[in-house]
Order: C-alpha cells, then sequence, then structure tokens
C-alpha cells in the first residue's frame, strides 16, 4: 500500500495531468483536493485529446476517482464534462462526488468578473470562473454545499437568501442586474438528478481504501506558488495546492499520506499577473511558447515563459515536504544551442538562495543563472541512456540543485512518453530528500 500526492511546484500548468493519468495506471483510486474549473488538464491518449477541468485523469483507466471536499464544484460544468466524457466512450461509474464540497452558482461568477474589472492594472488575472467568490462564501459560512443542494428545500431556502444579498451587492456596488429565484433553481434543479448518484462520504471511502492496502493517488490542482498562504500573494488562488491541502481537502490525516511527488516542468511558466524573475520576453520566451503549446487549457491565454528556476523548486520542496520529482516538457528544449538554470537571485548587491516571501524583494530580484549545452531533438527513448548526453547532464544538474531524486520524465504529450525511473508507490529508505545522480 502506498499513498502520493501530486503537487505542481511551480506556477501551476506543470503537467501534472499526463502525470497523474501516467501514474493512474498503478493506482486503486484518484482524488482531487481542491480547486475548481479554474484548473484544466490536458492528456493524449494514443491519438486522442482530452481536456478535463474537474473529474481526475484516473478515469481513464476506470479507476476509482474521487472528488474531494475541498474542491468547489460548478454543477454545471460537471455535467458537461460527464457528457463530454459519455460521447467520448468513457465510463463514468467509478466517479464519486463529496457531499461536503461547495457550489459554484452563477452569482459567483458574475461577481468574479466584476470584481476583476474593476481592479483595473491591480487585477489579479483569475480564470473569472467563480472559484475565489465560492471560497470567499464557504470561509463566511454562507456556502451551499453539494448535500445541501440534492435536498430541494434546503436548497431552496439558501439560494432565496443568498440571492438576496448577491443581488444588492450586484446592484448597489457594481450597477449590474441581478438574477431570478426561479430561473437558477429551475437550472440548477436540473442538474441535481445527473450528480446525486455520485454523491457520497467520500472521506470514509478514502481511509476506507488506505485501510484494505491500496495504491491512493492525491491529484492536485494549480501550483505552489498560487497557494492561498505559501504562494505570490495576491497572485494566488483561493485554496491550497501544497500538499498540505490534501489532507483537508480529501479528509485524511497527515500520518496517512506516504510520499510527495512535484511536478516540475522543464521551463518555468505563469498565468496571469505578478513578479516572474526568471521570465523571458523576448524571442527565446516565444519560442519556448510556441513549441511546448503554451496556452491555458481553460481560458486560451498565453502563458508567460522563461527558463527553470530552482529556487522556486527548493521552496515546493520545503512547504510541501516533497521527496521525488516528476520533471515534464523535456522535449520542448530541445534544439537549442543553450539552456539556463536559474539557482539564487540578486537583490542589489544581495545574493538570495531562499525564496523570499515578501513581494515586494522578489519583485525587485534578479536571475542568476547557471548556463548549459542544448541538445538536439530525439525520438523514442525507452531508458535514461537513450537521451542526448547534454539532456542528461540537464537532468542531473536539476536533480542537485534541488536536492531532490527525479523519479519521472515526460518526453513528449502522450501517455506512452515517459520514463519512470522509480517506483514512487513503493517507499524506499533510500531516497529522503537529496540529490540523487539519475
Amino acid at each position: 500500500m502506498s499513498t502520493l500526492v501530486v503537487v505542481g511546484a511551480q506556477w501551476g500548468d506543470e503537467g501534472k495531468g499526463k502525470v497523474t493519468d501516467y501514474l493512474s495506471a498503478r493506482a486503486d483510486m484518484v482524488v482531487r483536493y481542491q480547486g475548481g474549473n479554474n484548473a484544466g488538464h490536458t492528456v493524449v491518449v494514443g491519438d486522442q485529446e482530452y481536456r478535463m477541468r474537474l473529474i481526475p485523469s484516473g478515469i481513464f483507466h476506470r479507476k476509482a476517482c474521487v472528488i474531494g471536499n475541498g474542491v468547489v464544484l460548478d454543477p454545471a460544468v460537471l455535467v458537461q464534462e460527464l457528457d463530454y466524457l459519455t460521447e467520448r466512450g468513457v465510463s463514468t461509474e467509478h466517479l464519486r462526488v463529496s457531499g461536503a464540497a461547495h457550489l459554484i452558482l452563477p452569482y459567483h461568477i458574475r461577481l468574479d468578473e466584476l470584481e476583476e474589472d474593476r481592479r483595473g492594472a491591480l487585477r489579479l488575472g483569475t480564470t473569472r470562473r467563480g472559484i475565489g467568490p465560492a471560497y470567499a462564501d464557504k470561509s463566511a459560512r454562507i456556502g451551499i454545499r453539494v448535500s445541501e443542494y440534492l435536498d430541494g428545500s434546503i436548497f431552496a431556502e439558501k439560494l432565496r437568501r443568498n440571492l438576496e444579498e448577491k443581488n444588492r451587492a450586484l446592484s448597489v456596488l457594481h450597477g449590474a442586474p441581478g438574477f431570478d429565484f426561479d430561473a437558477v433553481f429551475d437550472e440548477y434543479q436540473a442538474y441535481a438528478w445527473r450528480i446525486r448518484p455520485l454523491v457520497a462520504d467520500t472521506s470514509l471511502l478514502i481511509n476506507q481504501a488506505i485501510d484494505r492496502g491500496e495504491n491512493v493517488l492525491f491529484e492536485g490542482a494549480q501550483g505552489t506558488l498560487l497557494d492561498l498562504d505559501h504562494g505570490t500573494y495576491p497572485y494566488v488562488t483561493s485554496s491550497h495546492p501544497v500538499a498540505g491541502g490534501a489532507c483537508i481537502g480529501a479528509g485524511v490525516g497527515p500520518t496517512r499520506i506516504d510520499r510527495v511527488l512535484g511536478t516540475v516542468k522543464a521551463y518555468t511558466t505563469r498565468v496571469g499577473d505578478g513578479p516572474f524573475p526568471s521570465e523571458l520576453t523576448g524571442r527565446e520566451g516565444e519560442w519556448i511558447r510556441e513549441r511546448g503549446r503554451e496556452y491555458g487549457t481553460v481560458t486560451g491565454r498565453p502563458r508567460r515563459c522563461g527558463w527553470l528556476d530552482t529556487v522556486i523548486i527548493r521552496y515546493a520542496a520545503r512547504v510541501s515536504g516533497l521527496t521525488h520529482l516528476a520533471l515534464t516538457r523535456l522535449d520542448t528544449l530541445a534544439g537549442l544551442d543553450r539552456v539556463r538554470i536559474c539557482v539564487a537571485y540578486r537583490r542589489g548587491g544581495e545574493h538570495i538562495t531562499d525564496f523570499p516571501q515578501e513581494l515586494t524583494c522578489l519583485e525587485a530580484c534578479e536571475p542568476i543563472y547557471v548556463d548549459l549545452p542544448g541538445w538536439p531533438a530525439f525520438g523514442e527513448a525507452d531508458s535514461l541512456a537513450d537521451l542526448p548526453r547534454e539532456a542528461r547532464v540537464y537532468l542531473d544538474e536539476i536533480a542537485e540543485r534541488c536536492r531532490l531524486p527525479i523519479a519521472l520524465v515526460s518526453l513528449g504529450r502522450e501517455r506512452g512518453q515517459t520514463l519512470a525511473i522509480t517506483d514512487v508507490f513503493a517507499p524506499s529508505p533510500t531516497c529522503g530528500n537529496r540529490a540523487v545522480r539519475i
């Protein structure tokens, strides 16, 4: 038995969908523990490409899949995703949804859009999917849980109460029209019958699976630097993508987690505003963006691209207790004469090796790089030995700088284009948080 948390070790979009899909073949249960439909992941199976937002990637392996209590759930989007998979011949019978998950409703989306527009130059770069307002209602204890949603009388009572408040805010603060109770109630009641058979006490199901000795894989959305507490606040999401979020968002104790796999892109990207020390704004950044298809799965927005930043990864290792790395998109960098790795920052005359908490400090930081030779494009690779020597040197440098072993390397978009170096479902006492030459 082994439990594994897969987290993003950068600003999200690291390829967690593919990593989770690959590892799901060995898992018995896959659990999504936070975020909402602002998180997109793409899975390529053969000649088929699937773009998902809520349902865990394990669904393609017919494994038990869970949407945990830490997720904020838009019923309309979930039903769309169920239909999307069914139409493409993918069974969703093994999916379960936590009754304790909170709903995203139309007023959350409208408020998200209006509040982001009102910020102007101080906008946060939200996806405008209602995620932040839904989590805000959860914290304010006026949110509506899935279990309450399925009880028509409770849903009607809470929806009516919330619409009175939200319509007042829309009118007074934004000069925008409100929502009609009957229209919202009737639309969302139509979704309820589709969701009802999926709802369960998922914390109980997950803990029972662990008790049975099954492999349980916890899947986070977004990345470490978008964490509400540990990210580049305020340019963050409204939940906790770090590994600790798996315990809260799935309902398991921290002693039940065996390993934490940090997913890292071979370079760095981020969507939205905020400081980005290793960002490339010229030709090289555009080259990486186009070659790596760096556009948001959910929004289509172009991602900002830059060189790999190991200061960030070491920080992710600290706050999530990473035990291994999964490195993705190594193929994207093939063809460059030179690749660079940010190993520290410079701020004035100060040499900084630890990720700063203060946003103003990070904004003033300049990257310090080490340069390594690039490598040519490569074809199929069944082992590390099949990769160009320069690519292997690059991987070794990352492991050394991050003081973590690399357990998995992704060489392309397809499921089979993956090299497994370490079995992350078989914990070994010799593989702690240290550099391992690969």
